[in-house]
């Protein structure tokens, strides 16, 4: 929802508080319980705007994690069938030994985390 994504693409953590502030007047009905745990851990989820907006999108998507995802998926696919779950828990294990393999760039802009 574009609303709770204004949040944490706020350019600080003053303007992310008003942003919150205008969510839970306009959701607070609907998402009382995502409103309250927000309001709750602000002081953990506001340190999020200690980092620089390029190290911030990096902790904000889900890329690394959906491409792993698709990769397991790629490997898995091969076999429709497995005849036990052990079948399937070693297959993953072996996917992800081979996927790490390739593990070697490193995300965009993270080379600015290493100068503050």
């Amino acid at each position: 929802m574009k609303d709770f994504k204004n949040v944490y693409k706020a350019v600080n953590e003053s303007t992310a508080a008003d942003v919150l502030q205008t969510l839970e007047e306009t959701w607070r009905d609907k998402y009382s319980i995502v409103i309250d745990s927000w309001n709750n851990n602000w002081e953990n989820l506001s340190t999020y705007f200690n980092f620089p907006p390029e190290i911030r999108k990096i902790i904000y998507t889900t890329n690394a994690i959906e491409g792993f995802n698709r990769q397991l998926r790629k490997f898995t696919k091969i076999r429709t069938t497995f005849p036990i779950d052990d079948s399937l828990r070693k297959a993953l294990y072996l996917s992800t030994e081979q996927i790490m393999l390739k593990w070697t760039s490193p995300s965009p802009n993270w080379h600015i985390l290493w100068l503050n």
